[in-house]
């Protein structure tokens, strides 16, 4: 399964940077730190919430679904929202 997710995530990452060259588009230190801090969170999330419940520890998998899942949201929406943001403004 990680071995699918590292492909995924590798394409994703190649086809954003492609993006960000051919439109002409640069990112901000910051954004790059709040994407890969996000990114980052939401997948340690999803190995905890899927060993949790491989463990038949259902409680456990949600209740970190809310205390690390919902923060890694939080910090991918708020890159998303600053470079959307910072793009019409220019």
């Amino acid at each position: 399964m990680w071995l699918i997710i590292s492909f995924v995530l590798g394409a994703l990452a190649l086809a954003l940077i492609m993006w960000l060259r051919t439109s002409h588009v640069s990112l901000t230190w910051y954004e790059w730190l709040l994407g890969i801090i996000g990114l980052a969170l939401l997948l340690f999330t999803i190995l905890f919430f899927t060993d949790a419940l491989g463990e038949t520890e259902p409680k456990a998998g949600t209740m970190f679904l809310l205390v690390l899942g919902l923060p890694a949201v939080i910090l991918l929406a708020l890159t998303w929202q600053l470079t959307v943001r910072r793009i019409k403004k220019a």
